[in-house]
């Protein structure tokens, strides 16, 4: 399956990119499995929903915690959306 983003890796974390022509079917629930730190670089009008939780728009520089399989997805929004991703690998 080809992934919905591209990522580069930069002093131990992720970049991660969706691009503008992506489509929405391909923003699945999904969970990890490790707890994540996400921070917006750029984006406008993305959103990410929790389980069990209505969406919530990301908002540029904030930190968003996603713990360890617990399921989420994101929600497209207009133009490209940039985030830094930390994990924590001893969870």
């Amino acid at each position: 399956m080809v992934k919905p983003y591209t990522q580069t890796y930069d002093k131990g974390v992720i970049i991660r990119q969706f691009g503008d022509d992506i489509e929405s079917e391909e923003l699945v629930w999904h969970r990890d499995r490790h707890t994540r730190e996400v921070t917006v670089l750029d984006g406008d009008d993305w959103k990410i929903q929790l389980d069990n939780k209505l969406p919530e728009e990301l908002v540029k520089g904030k930190i968003y915690k996603i713990p360890k399989m617990e399921y989420h997805r994101i929600i497209k929004g207009t133009g490209q959306l940039v985030v830094k991703i930390w994990e924590e690998t001893n969870d």
